[in-house]
C-alpha cells in the first residue's frame, strides 16, 4: 500500500507535536527503577514507547519490542538488574542489529545474559539480579543508547558506576539528555572528567513528571516551511522548550541558516509554543557534523536537495545500523527524485548539485519511520509524490498523516 501526496499552496498550521520519544523512554525506565506509583505525564503515544510501557507493566517471560531499538537497549540493562528471567526479542531487522557492546559491558558488571540465536545479536536471555557495579570502559563512538542504558542503571548498582568513554565521543547531546533526565529524578550523576561519567549509588526519587514535546518531530515542519512556495507560511508548534536538552533542538539553529527562524512565546520554564518565520536563504552550501543529532540527517539531506543547496554532512556512522541502512536508503530514494548523492566510508554524505532523470516510482520507506517523515515534505516540489508503507510513522509520530491532511495536504491511499 502507498500514499499519493500533493502539498497545499498555502500552509497554515497549529500543530500539537507528539511527546518526546527520547525523554519518554528514559523517564519510563527511571520510573520503573524508582518503583514509582505515578507514570510520567504526556508520554509519547508512538510504537516505541507503547512497547516499553507494555513490557514494564506486564513483564511477560518473552518480551517482544518489535522494531524499537531504544527499548531493546534500555530494557536489556533494566532486566539485568531486576530479579527474574526473561527473553527479549524483536523483528527480523532487530535480530540483525548488533548489541554485543552493551551485553559485554553488562556481563563485565556481573550480568547474566546469553544469546538465544546468533552471537552478538538479539534475542537475549537475561537472568536479572543485583549487580555490584564499579568502573568500566567503553568506546565513545558507539550508539549513545548503549551508554544511556548503562548510565540509567547506575544509581541502583551497589557501588554505583564509573563509565569511561574511550576515543571520540559521538551523540554527546543524547548522553547529556540521559544525565539531565536522571537528575530530574534525583540521581547523582556527573561528568567527572572530559571522558568519564560518575554515577553514585543513590535511589531514584519518584514524583510527578511532565514530558515536553518532540524536537525531532518539529524538524519535519521546519522542512515544510523551507520547501513550501508561500513567502509567509503560518506554522505554530506546541509543547516545545527553548532550553530543551533534546539533541535535536539544534534544528532551530540549522534551519535558521536555511531561512526558517524560530520565535518562542514567553514561558516560565515549562513547554511552550514556537512560530516559524520564513526568510530568504542566502547560504551557498551547508556543511555540518551530525554526530550529535544523527536523527536529523534525513530531514536535511532531503531538504537541501529540494532547495538546490549543495551539502556535505559528516558524523553519520550510526545511520548504517538504524532501522535500515539510512545512507544507502537516502542515496537510492533521492535518485528517484532526480538527485545523485554520494557517501564516503559510510559516514559522510554529500551532494554537489548533480542531477539525474526522475522516476515515477514510489519512495520506499524500508520499515523506517524517518524515511516517510522526511520525504513527505518533498511533495511541495513533487506533486503526486508516492510513499510506500506510510504507516511506519507510528514508530515516532503516529498522527503525522492526520496532521498533514488537517493543514491541506491531499493524501490518497492506493493498494
Amino acid at each position: 500500500m502507498y500514499y499519493t501526496l500533493t502539498a497545499p499552496q498555502h500552509l497554515q498550521a497549529d500543530i500539537h507535536l507528539p511527546a518526546s520519544k527520547s525523554i519518554s523512554n528514559r523517564a519510563l525506565i527511571i520510573h520503573a527503577l524508582a518503583h514509582g506509583s505515578c507514570l510520567p505525564q504526556n508520554l509519547s503515544d508512538c510504537d516505541d514507547t507503547e512497547v516499553m510501557i507494555n513490557a514494564l507493566t506486564n513483564m511477560p517471560e518473552v518480551i517482544n519490542i518489535k522494531a524499537a531499538g531504544t527499548a531493546m537497549r534500555f530494557l536489556t540493562a533494566y532486566l539485568a538488574v531486576n530479579e527474574g528471567e526473561h527473553v527479549i526479542t524483536g523483528t527480523e531487522r532487530m535480530k540483525h542489529r548488533p548489541i554485543s557492546i552493551l551485553v559485554d559491558a553488562l556481563r563485565y558488571l556481573g550480568a547474566d545474559i546469553s544469546y538465544e540465536g546468533e552471537e552478538g545479536f538479539p534475542p537475549l536471555r537475561i537472568r536479572g539480579h543485583q549487580l555490584d557495579g564499579g568502573a568500566i570502559e567503553v568506546d565513545g563512538n558507539i550508539s549513545s543508547q548503549f551508554i544511556s542504558a548503562l548510565l540509567m542503571i547506575g544509581p541502583v548498582l551497589k557501588n554505583g558506576l564509573e563509565l569511561k568513554l574511550k576515543s571520540e565521543i559521538i551523540s554527546r547531546p543524547y548522553i547529556d539528555l540521559t544525565l539531565w533526565t536522571m537528575h530530574e529524578f534525583g540521581a547523582d550523576a556527573e561528568w567527572s572528567d572530559v571522558d568519564t561519567i560518575t554515577v553514585k549509588p543513590k535511589p531514584y526519587e519518584d514524583h510527578p513528571y511532565l514530558i515536553e514535546n518532540d524536537w525531532s518531530a518539529a524538524s519535519y515542519w521546519y522542512e515544510m516551511a523551507a520547501l513550501c512556495p508561500e513567502e509567509e507560511p503560518k506554522i505554530q508548534l506546541e509543547g516545545l522548550m527553548d532550553a530543551s536538552k533534546q539533541g535535536d533542538s539544534v534544528v532551530k539553529y540549522l534551519f535558521s541558516l536555511l531561512g526558517v527562524k524560530t520565535a518562542f512565546t514567553t514561558s516560565d520554564g515549562k513547554p511552550t509554543a514556537v512560530k516559524l518565520l520564513k526568510h530568504r536563504c542566502l547560504l551557498p552550501r551547508l556543511d555540518y557534523d551530525f554526530s550529535g543529532s544523527p536523527d536529523l540527517a534525513q530531514t536535511f539531506v532531503v531538504c537541501c536537495c529540494e532547495m538546490g543547496l549543495p551539502f556535505r554532512f559528516t558524523g553519520l556512522q550510526t545511520l548504517k545500523i538504524k532501522e535500515t541502512d539510512r545512507i544507502e536508503a537516502l542515496k537510492a530514494e533521492l535518485r528517484k527524485l532526480g538527485f545523485v548523492i554520494y557517501d564516503e566510508n559510510g559516514e559522510t554524505l554529500f551532494w554537489t548539485g548533480e542531477r539525474c532523470q526522475q522516476s515515477e516510482a514510489p519512495i520506499d520507506t524500508y520499515e523506517d519511520h524517518r524515511m516517510a517523515l522526511a520525504f513527505a515534505p518533498a511533495s511541495f516540489r513533487h506533486p503526486g509524490l508516492k510513499i510506500n508503507n506510510p504507516h511506519v510513522v507510528t514508530k515516532s509520530y503516529p498522527h503525522y498523516w492526520e496532521d498533514l491532511k488537517r493543514v491541506g495536504f491531499n493524501i490518497t491511499e492506493n493498494k
